[in-house]
């Protein structure tokens, strides 16, 4: 019996902060499109973080750049229209989009707050072929919800990813493995992805220029310049991808959530309450399928795309937030440094070893237990509340206005 090829599609959000900004403020009953106006998402102009998060397409027909500072692309465009981030208004659209693919595949990863994999392998004939289900999956997001994607469709994650980068907006592009020598390798090498600028900068420097010519390159070689990346480095430009998409429906083993964060942080207060956010997103959706876990996770990368992560083992099982939040810390701890000169580009919160059996210590005293049994009533009463009521209706202190 031959195998069936794995059909995997990427779907992306076109200039996502400023598509969902322009479709809120559409839905509030505004008369313009910023999408359609020399506009950006910016922070604050008065501090270090006035940096352009995300532009409109007239804006970048002007100069402005992503990540450049306000300052600088005002001597661009000195109409520019600056409106700040709202990542509610984010995570509420992406959540719609998550949850509305989830009709289409059991198999589907949730990459970033704008990304999404869907492993469509079993399903896709159902519409004629790949490219057909791509076609019927962005025209529904655009008619459904305002803000349109581009859909990359391949046979392995890399490939689908790469193919929905190709030429934006509102687009569907295949990136087959049969396609890899036409549409892959005549790119930059900085193109393809896991390549951050440091590396692309040395295969420049060995003369090493497309992906085709990485692709051609001698493991060995690549090895010694780049130690253990190197042998990933020609996998990729080689469109070798074996990892499958990590589906949370069912009961997950694992369960995390990752955030790109809109500039470089370097402030610890700053990364700490980003891991807050994160741990609170985790324990939701762990006590949302009732389980608990053993082990709490963190990786951060950062700026020149290097990543580290860090993993620990409990003592006990846990599902709420606190104690992921706090565990999540004491790694953040052991493996961040805030005088170094790593910038941190983003950040994941993950637990993992799942089980939905909950068990106690026997070593642990009477009033303990009472007061495990106290907290997941609790837990249990604000998760109910939450869900009738809206996540807004009870909060953290701290998170008050933010």
């Amino acid at each position: 019996m031959a195998i069936m090829k794995r059909i995997i599609l990427h779907i992306d959000v076109n200039n996502a902060f400023l598509s969902w900004t322009a479709v809120n403020m559409l839905h509030k009953g505004s008369k313009i499109d910023i999408r359609n106006r020399y506009a950006v998402i910016g922070g604050d102009e008065a501090t270090r973080h006035g940096i352009v998060l995300a532009k409109s397409i007239p804006a970048k027909k002007k100069g402005v750049q992503t990540a450049e500072t306000l300052y600088n692309a005002r001597k661009k465009c000195p109409y520019l229209e600056v409106y700040p981030p709202e990542f509610k208004v984010y995570k509420k659209y992406s959540d719609r989009m998550y949850t509305y693919l989830c009709n289409y595949s059991k198999k589907i990863e949730r990459y970033s707050i704008d990304e999404c994999f869907l492993d469509c392998t079993d399903i896709y004939q159902k519409y004629g072929d790949p490219v057909k289900l791509a076609y019927h999956i962005k025209n529904a997001i655009r008619d459904n919800f305002g803000f349109t994607v581009n859909v990359g469709v391949g046979d392995n994650k890399l490939l689908a990813k790469m193919a929905s980068d190709f030429t934006k907006p509102d687009k569907v592009h295949t990136l087959f493995t049969s396609e890899i020598k036409d549409k892959m390798w005549p790119l930059n090498v900085n193109e393809l992805f896991m390549i951050g600028k440091a590396s692309s900068k040395k295969l420049h420097e060995l003369n090493i220029n497309t992906i085709g010519e990485l692709a051609n390159t001698d493991i060995d070689f690549l090895t010694r310049h780049f130690k253990s990346m190197g042998k990933m480095m020609w996998e990729y430009a080689n469109g070798i991808d074996e990892s499958d998409v990590e589906s949370e429906r069912g009961n997950p083993k694992s369960i995390s959530t990752s955030v790109v964060l809109p500039y470089d942080y370097t402030n610890l207060d700053e990364i700490k309450k980003v891991l807050k956010n994160l741990s609170m997103d985790t324990g939701k959706r762990l006590r949302y399928k009732k389980m608990y876990a053993p082990n709490v996770s963190i990786w951060i990368k950062y700026h020149d795309f290097t990543k580290i992560s860090k993993q620990l083992t409990l003592d006990k099982l846990i599902n709420s937030d606190d104690d992921i939040y706090d565990n999540a810390c004491k790694l953040l701890e052991r493996i961040y440094n805030p005088d170094g000169d790593k910038k941190v580009r983003s950040l994941c919160v993950g637990v993992s070893n799942l089980t939905d059996q909950y068990k106690v210590q026997l070593s642990l005293l009477e009033n303990n237990l009472k007061e495990e049994n106290i907290n997941d009533e609790l837990k249990k009463t604000l998760e109910d509340i939450k869900r009738k009521y809206g996540d807004k209706s009870i909060t953290y202190a701290d998170r008050i206005g933010k």
